[in-house]
């Protein structure tokens, strides 16, 4: 073998029999290049990371985070809406009709620029309410009134309050025509009056929508307690056996005199009567017999005639009391008959000022008459006299 070196050989390398490295001997521009780093393996995905649940999962939960930001901003505009000032510029009346669900006084309430967004007010009131209702009503509402601030007027049924007032001493006829006229009252009356004298007189309140049969039944209702605890505390001397008769007597003594003071002297001078056999001899009596329920026209008079005229209730023609009250009689008319005035007296008359002057003795009385006569007379002459100066000034 030929010691021969071949070109690019260095003489130091060993053979490949002996199984020692050869050195590769390099240029000196190679050996000055700069070693070439090895780039470190390539890192494949994971197959879990590259799975479509994993995706999937990853673009619900971005949905579910916008969602809740989103939500979260509507609900903070949604109460501060709630919370903050109206658009009503000056204080209303709202309906609320009888039945009417949230949606519907929503809508109504945007619809006459009450709130700004029916739908917030629909929302947050469900919320706000916790099942609680609104009322039927009609309701004041304040300028500037948060969606809130409604919310609680109509939850608490603090509604507008409107009233009728029912005097001592109308009939149940009169009554009935009074709660037919009034303009805020609803439904109609029954077509059956009730019984004469059952009706308390007094001022009713109540709230738009209200049915006039539900005033008439409180007013039945209130008569009846009444009647009821005042005939409980009677004098037990009475001449009258009944709470019928009670009341009876009662609604005459409220048509014979409108002072309150005077309602026991007038008892006393008909429970005399009775207690003597006398004729009562009252002229609400004669009215009401020849009138009925409907009242006497105000300008007719009574005439000596109908003093004669043959009617169940012509107190100078039967004895005792008449078969029916002849009005509503109010509390103090009753408590008067319950407790009268002890008096000896047995007739009374106008005394030309607004009250009466009574008497134990006709003789007594028929002087009290000319009296009042005179009165009217003089009265009557002032009148013509004062109507001629108004003629003869024209």
């Amino acid at each position: 073998m030929s010691d021969t070196n071949e070109p690019g050989e260095t003489q130091f390398g060993r053979g490949e029999a002996s199984g020692q490295p050869r050195i590769i001997p390099k240029s000196a521009s190679e050996a000055l290049r700069p070693e070439q780093v090895p780039q470190p393996p390539s890192r494949r995905r994971s197959r879990k990371a590259r799975s479509q649940i994993v995706i999937f999962l990853n673009f619900v939960m971005t949905v579910v985070v916008f969602a809740t930001i989103i939500g979260i901003g509507i609900f903070y505009y949604g109460v501060k809406s709630y919370e903050e000032q109206g658009p009503l510029e000056a204080n209303t009346n709202f309906i609320v009709r009888g039945g009417a669900g949230t949606n519907e006084i929503a809508a109504n309430l945007e619809r006459n620029n009450i709130i700004t967004d029916s739908r917030v007010f629909r929302v947050l009131s469900r919320i706000y309410l916790d099942g609680e209702t609104l009322k039927a009503g009609e309701y004041e509402i304040k300028a500037g009134a948060s969606m809130r601030e409604i919310v609680e007027l109509l939850k608490s049924g603090k509604s507008i309050l409107y009233s009728v007032s029912v005097p001592e001493g109308l009939t149940v006829k009169q009554v009935f025509k009074r709660l037919s006229d009034d303009p805020v009252l609803e439904g109609d009356l029954p077509s059956d009056l009730p019984a004469e004298g059952s009706l308390m007189p007094d001022t009713y309140k109540f709230s738009r929508g209200t049915k006039r049969a539900d005033i008439l039944q409180q007013m039945a209702t209130a008569q009846k307690n009444l009647v009821d605890q005042i005939w409980e505390r009677r004098d037990d001397n009475l001449p009258i056996a009944t709470r019928e008769e009670f009341v009876t007597l009662a609604s005459i003594v409220e048509k014979e005199t409108g002072r309150a003071d005077e309602r026991p002297r007038v008892a006393s001078v008909f429970l005399n009567r009775l207690e003597k056999g006398m004729r009562l001899q009252s002229d609400p009596t004669i009215i009401y017999g020849i009138f009925g329920g409907d009242g006497k026209p105000a300008d007719r008079p009574i005439y000596q005639s109908d003093l004669e005229k043959q009617t169940p209730f012509n107190t100078y023609v039967i004895k005792g009391l008449p078969p029916t009250p002849i009005a509503n009689p109010g509390r103090a008319a009753l408590e008067a008959v319950a407790n009268p005035s002890r008096t000896p007296d047995l007739y009374f008359v106008a005394d030309g000022t607004g009250g009466h002057v009574f008497a134990e003795t006709l003789d007594e009385h028929n002087q009290n008459v000319r009296r009042w006569r005179k009165l009217e007379a003089e009265k009557a002459a002032a009148a013509a006299k004062e109507a001629e100066g108004a003629t003869a000034a024209q």
